[in-house]
């Protein structure tokens, strides 16, 4: 009896326990699979019922790991087909993935393979918190627009522009009018007449902060030039370069090009992290480090003193060189990190910006030990500065026309960032007042890929923050603003119309193109 009475307790205890599981499971599937349980079976569910689900959830766990990659394709496939064919459309939500897992019976891991390769493609868009979304038609790395588009207001390209810049330069210009003067400009490049370039710009780039010697400098044929000279000269075939996770759109494709893979280092409001950089070198070491420390390109904050010193000791630390771009930094008096560190970063730099697109010269600064390597690179790429160019660059900056364009876009970009305050001053921005960029966040509902389309159909041309992003499905929700190129009137009657558009709900517009 007293043997009996031990066996019924201790089944009693078992089914507490069991019936206790039953309703934590029931919960659970309420939450996850949105599979109602009644009232009635919330104290226990019948066997057949648990048997029916741990039935499904081998089938499942058995489907993912004996699928195909032709049939995983297949799914990928039939998502990519409905978003060709309209029945997704830039800014639908996708199912969340394990929600899809159910629904098509595969494993959860299998749905976050489709998703990822989703975003390979570039068809969707991933925001932290928020899912994942069909992209708002993102052209292909082939089709991507590399000049400004006629009949918009173009805030996508910036080529910061003053009304004066016309006439300085045509003044400075007027003596290539002599047959000798024109005979030099568009003759061969001479060792002598590199040796007086070099020896132009370091006068020209020289500041109370930084000296650079002129025999540090290499031309090429624009700012990309540049970039790619340095990248090629310092990553091998198959190497990494680590990069701002927020960085220049086009460094993803010069790297692409060159067979470099780009690996995104972590952000704070400083600019790169150290603890990130070491990190990432530790677990695959990185070649060299492509930055931007004066007016970043999108968000334009600058790195303070402290963090330039962090970066610099650890890159030398590390053994690593910094290509440092320098593309935006006649807008600051902040030096390069050069500055306290030359003998380990590559600076970075062209004359696009600075004067006018059309003077199209690019120069690196090289720490001596690595100016014949570049130097041979830069020959070897077909990246050498033309003649002409180099001419009419020396010119403006040996009779100071160079310099009163800078000075003339030092303050046309405050009065722009002004215009742009203005008329978002409802909304949160994040720019420099020194920059020509400003990086908007959007407000709840918006996202950036629609953010831009709708914007397109307003006549405004902006880039969505995923051009800047280097792992897919991260890009926050903002969008980047290039104030240069059109005139205060346009820029101020653009501003209007963003500030409108961003009043409305997305549901209020049509947000495809």
């Amino acid at each position: 009896m007293r043997q009996s009475v031990s066996k019924l307790t201790t089944f009693d205890i078992v089914a507490k326990g069991v019936r206790s599981l039953l309703r934590v499971l029931s919960v659970w599937l309420s939450q996850v699979f949105d599979i109602v349980v009644p009232s009635k079976t919330e104290r226990s569910i019948a066997a057949s019922d648990v048997a029916q689900y741990t039935t499904r959830c081998n089938r499942i766990i058995a489907l993912g790991a004996i699928m195909t990659v032709t049939e995983y394709v297949g799914l990928v496939d039939e998502l990519a087909a409905a978003i060709a064919a309209g029945r997704l459309k830039p800014g639908d939500r996708l199912l969340p993935q394990r929600t899809f897992a159910y629904e098509k019976g595969i494993a959860a891991s299998t749905a976050g393979r489709v998703y990822a390769e989703l975003l390979r493609r570039g068809l969707v868009v991933g925001e932290v918190g928020r899912g994942t979304f069909v992209a708002g038609g993102s052209p292909s790395p082939s089709s991507m627009r590399g000049e400004p588009r006629d009949g918009r207001v173009d805030l996508e390209f910036n080529f910061p522009t003053v009304a004066a810049q016309f006439a300085l330069i045509a003044k400075s210009l007027a003596g290539l009018q002599r047959v000798d003067a024109l005979r030099g400009a568009v003759g061969p490049v001479t060792q002598g007449r590199l040796e007086s370039a070099r020896a132009v710009t370091a006068e020209f780039m020289t500041t109370p902060r930084w000296r650079p010697p002129a025999a540090g400098f290499v031309f090429t044929g624009c700012g990309r030039q540049s970039i790619a000279a340095a990248v090629s000269s310092l990553v091998p075939v198959g190497g990494r370069l680590g990069v701002e996770a927020i960085t220049y759109a086009t460094i993803k494709s010069i790297a692409g090009r060159l067979g470099v893979t780009v690996v995104p280092i972590a952000m704070d409001g400083e600019g790169v992290r150290p603890d990130a950089l070491a990190r990432t070198h530790r677990a695959c070491a990185l070649s060299a480090l492509y930055l931007q420390p004066v007016l970043h390109n999108p968000i334009g904050h600058s790195m303070p003193a402290t963090r330039r010193e962090e970066i610099t000791k650890l890159a030398g630390k590390l053994d690593m060189f910094i290509i440092e771009d320098l593309v935006y930094g006649f807008l600051s008096d902040d030096p390069p990190l050069a500055a306290s560190a030359a003998d380990r970063c590559i600076v970075v730099d062209s004359h696009s910006k600075r004067i006018a697109p059309g003077i199209a010269v690019g120069f690196l600064h090289v720490p001596s030990g690595l100016r014949e390597r570049v130097a041979t690179t830069v020959r070897a790429g077909a990246w050498s500065v033309s003649p002409l160019a180099l001419d009419l660059g020396t010119r403006l900056m040996a009779d100071g026309t160079a310099a009163e364009i800078t000075r003339l876009k030092r303050t046309d970009a405050r009065h722009r960032q002004a215009i742009v305050a203005k008329c978002l001053s409802g909304f949160e921005i994040e720019a420099d007042a020194r920059s020509y960029h400003t990086w908007l966040h959007l407000p709840d509902g918006w996202r950036s890929e629609a953010f831009a389309a709708a914007a397109a159909r307003f006549g405004i041309s902006i880039t969505p923050s995923s051009a800047f992003t280097v792992a897919p499905g991260h890009a926050p929700n903002t969008v980047r603003l290039a104030l240069g190129l059109p005139t205060h009137e346009q820029l101020r009657a653009a501003g209007n119309k963003l500030a409108q558009l961003l009043a409305t709900h997305p549901d209020e517009t049509d947000v495809t193109e």
